[in-house]
């Protein structure tokens, strides 16, 4: 019996799915506005005379693609080589080195080394939820006047940030751990979403050519 000499080549590594970020919320308006968009749509090219059914297959054109562009497509994908940023017309690929910071004021939005802001479309800032949460806060230190905590305390403060903070608050955190890794190194990569932008254009000129020629 003939043994297989032990292979020199070093295990390959396990492949990690990204975690990735949506907002919830916007899906939700994209699956109302899809709904209502198709309805009128539908009823306009079946039932309506004249021009009417085109100009309103030219509207679908126009208005799908921005709809999708603004509700579905935003996402940001992370793992511990780069942050993919999928905004409405724009992916940006940042590799965790080129990432100089990530921050939420009014909007969320990373800063690259060199100064560049993006942002995060995926990662809404909610008014409404921050001000819920330090009213919590506030509650917290009114129950315990003296300090003390608990085995929980870690995951009540955690309970007590709003979403799209504790978001930033994490990736901020991985971009300071993976920096420096070899797999985060390299340059940033913007690429245009052409299939959004190329059927709104369609829809918007057959719609300009139907209004003028009318």
């Amino acid at each position: 019996m003939t043994t297989q000499p032990p292979s020199s080549q070093p295990p390959a590594e396990p492949a990690y799915a990204d975690r990735v970020f949506r907002s919830s919320m916007a899906i939700a308006g994209g699956v109302l506005l899809l709904a209502l968009g198709g309805w009128l749509g539908g009823d306009a090219m079946v039932r309506g005379e004249g021009r009417t059914p085109w100009l309103a297959l030219a509207g679908l054109l126009l208005v799908v693609p921005l709809v999708v562009a603004f509700t579905f497509r935003p996402a940001v994908f992370v793992n511990d080589d780069r942050l993919r940023i999928r905004n409405p017309f724009r992916t940006i690929v940042l590799p965790w080195a080129q990432v100089a910071d990530v921050r939420a004021s009014y909007s969320s939005e990373v800063i690259t080394q060199s100064g560049a802001k993006y942002q995060l479309w995926a990662v809404p800032v909610s008014l409404r939820q921050r001000k819920k949460a330090a009213r919590q806060q506030v509650r917290k230190s009114q129950d315990d006047p003296h300090g003390r905590t608990s085995v929980t305390a870690s995951v009540d403060d955690k309970a007590r940030v709003a979403p799209a903070d504790q978001t930033i608050a994490d990736l901020r955190e991985q971009a300071e751990r993976c920096g420096r890794l070899p797999g985060a190194q390299g340059e940033v990569k913007i690429r245009w979403a052409y299939e959004i932008l190329a059927p709104s254009l369609a829809g918007l000129v057959v719609m300009i050519v139907l209004l003028a020629t009318g």
